[in-house]
Order: C-alpha cells, then sequence, then structure tokens
C-alpha cells in the first residue's frame, strides 16, 4: 500500500508524456508537491505543465533529486541505465509506477469505469467523461488527450466514479504488464482490439491475452460492453463472467441506425435490442465516431444516466 498525505513531495520521471502529464496534474489538484524531468518536452504537455507551474528538469540528472522527494514515479519510457532512475535505486529513494499510484490515490472505494481497445480510448473517454460531468455526477477522469469539453485532461472529482483510459502498453521498467491490469475496473469499455505495439507483442495472440486478462478483471456484478464488429474483442467478452452488451453500427445488442449527416453533425437512431431508444447527434465527423458515442453512450446508460441528459450531453 502507498501511504503518501497532501503535502508529500512526488517527483515524475518522464512527467512529458500525456498519462504522465494527467498525472502529475491530478497529483497538485489533490494537494501534492509535483515536480517532474524529462528529456523532450513538448506542447499540449509542456503547455499544461507551465499553466499549472509544475517545475520541471530539462534531462535526466541525479541532481534532479538532490531536493530528495517522498515518492517517484517511474515513467514506463523510462529504463535502466537511465542516470536519474539509477539515482533512485542507489539512494533507495521509494519508487513506483504510473499506475499504480493511480490506483491508490485515485482508484480506490470508487466505480472505476475503463475504457479499453487498440484505438478510440481517448475519443470514448472524453465522450462518456463529459455525460457524467454533464448528468452531474462529478467524475473524476483521466484522458490520454487534449478534450473539447475540458479545461484540462485530468480531474479528481467528487463522485463515485473514476473514468480512465486502459492503455494495454506496459507499465514500467520492473513491470512489463499493461497498465490496464493495475485498474481494477468495474466497468469496461471494448473498443477493436487488432495487433499493435509490435515492441512488445508477439502477434496478435499476444495482443488478445492481454486483453482477456482485462476482461477477467471485472467482477460478477460489472459490464463489459464491446464492439460487435471486432471478432477479437468479441471473443475476449465470451470469457467475461460479468453482464456483456454489444454495440456496432448494423449489429450489436445497441446499434445505431438510420446515420446521416446534417450542418456538420452525424445523427443517428440509438436501438437496444431492436428497441428504439432515441436519437443521438455528435460534431465529431466519421463513422467511427458515431460507434465511439454509441459506446460512450450506452455505458453511461447502464450506468444510471438517463437518455435524455446523455442526448443533451451530446449537444453540448
Amino acid at each position: 500500500m502507498i501511504r503518501l498525505a497532501p503535502g508529500a513531495h512526488v517527483h515524475l520521471i518522464g512527467i512529458a508524456g500525456t498519462g504522465m502529464g494527467a498525472l502529475a496534474g491530478l497529483l497538485q489538484e489533490a494537494g501534492f508537491r509535483v515536480t517532474g524531468s524529462d528529456a523532450e518536452i513538448y506542447p499540449p504537455v509542456s503547455t499544461l505543465l507551465e499553466e499549472l507551474n509544475i517545475p520541471v528538469k530539462d534531462g535526466y540528472r541525479a541532481d534532479n533529486l538532490d531536493n530528495v522527494p517522498d515518492m517517484v514515479v517511474i515513467g514506463n519510457a523510462i529504463s535502466r541505465g537511465n542516470q536519474e532512475l539509477e539515482t533512485v535505486l542507489d539512494r533507495g529513494i521509494p519508487y513506483v509506477s504510473m499506475p499504480e499510484l493511480l490506483r491508490e490515490l485515485f482508484l480506490d472505494k470508487r466505480k472505476t469505469i475503463v475504457v479499453a481497445g487498440t484505438h478510440g480510448k481517448t475519443t470514448v473517454t472524453s465522450m462518456l467523461a463529459w455525460i457524467f460531468h454533464f448528468a452531474g455526477r462529478s467524475p473524476g477522469y483521466l484522458i490520454g488527450g487534449i478534450p473539447a469539453n475540458f479545461p484540462h485532461s485530468f480531474s479528481a472529482g467528487a463522485g463515485g466514479e473514476f473514468i480512465l483510459e486502459g492503455d494495454e502498453y506496459d507499465t514500467a521498467f520492473f513491470d512489463k504488464g499493461p497498465k490496464f491490469l493495475h485498474y481494477r475496473p468495474d466497468a469496461v469499455v471494448l473498443n477493436p482490439v487488432e495487433f499493435d505495439h509490435a515492441d512488445i507483442f508477439a502477434d496478435l495472440d499476444a495482443v488478445k491475452t492481454a486483453f482477456l486478462r482485462l476482461v477477467n478483471l471485472i467482477p460478477r456484478k460489472g459490464i463489459l460492453i464491446v464492439c460487435a464488429e471486432s471478432p477479437v474483442a468479441m471473443e475476449c467478452a465470451s470469457k467475461a463472467y460479468c453482464k456483456v452488451e454489444s454495440f456496432g453500427l448494423d449489429c450489436g445488442e445497441w446499434a445505431a441506425r438510420e446515420v446521416r449527416w446534417e450542418n456538420g453533425s452525424g445523427k443517428f437512431l440509438v436501438e437496444f435490442r431492436g428497441k428504439n431508444i432515441g436519437n443521438l447527434e455528435t460534431t465529431l465527423a466519421g463513422e467511427h465516431n458515431i460507434k465511439n458515442f454509441l459506446a460512450a453512450a450506452a455505458m453511461a446508460s447502464r450506468c444510471g444516466i438517463v437518455w435524455e441528459q446523455i442526448q443533451q450531453a451530446a449537444r453540448t
């Protein structure tokens, strides 16, 4: 168990990644003193860190740790041989991975909704967080990109849910398992699963195994919303112990029908198991975003958000 109280000094090595930058913001929002270091820092993360006045050292050096932090977060891009990492190990400074710290400080005792899949995670997470926010649920969220409807890609929130992307990439130099295995999901949106990250996965079967492990974490009382158009995702879903509902354009229990484009918006009818639920529209272009919003709407509905609020959130 990680024992950190607000006011403690947390230092992030590799702070300029999108996930690490968002974690830095979450930590600061929760009252921690945050610093970081990275070798290459670019917008939008550099802009975010400057806006938050989080001190960032340019480059990895032993003297970055002279003001000894209470905890160091090691980014997954940091490997043995990195001078700053070696100093952490030599000095015995406590360290942790990003997913571990996120779970212990922000996910404990909350309903965790994880958005996974080899693509579409950022968009669905943004949409889902916005629907919950619009409905007054004050969710915590962490988005691996720059959302359109929020000032930042993170919020600790005050409500009972935390919504985040579930990244299948490895966790840290000391933990080569996927990040999403740390999040103890109560509910999962599973977008298409395809071969990706050839640097850490040997083949599609290896990718599938990672997602099967995620599905296996969902409790029986939870729910899995899965892309009906992805055979691999559906195969993973077949091993779930929880309720499973599928989504797709012309297939799946949640289906988008009568898709049309008018005045820059995509409009479509939502059906659930053949029953007309209502219309939705989104200003995001492309059929893939119709499916993304359908997935977000399905999960929001299953989490108790009424359809009228989902419709209104889509239009704002």
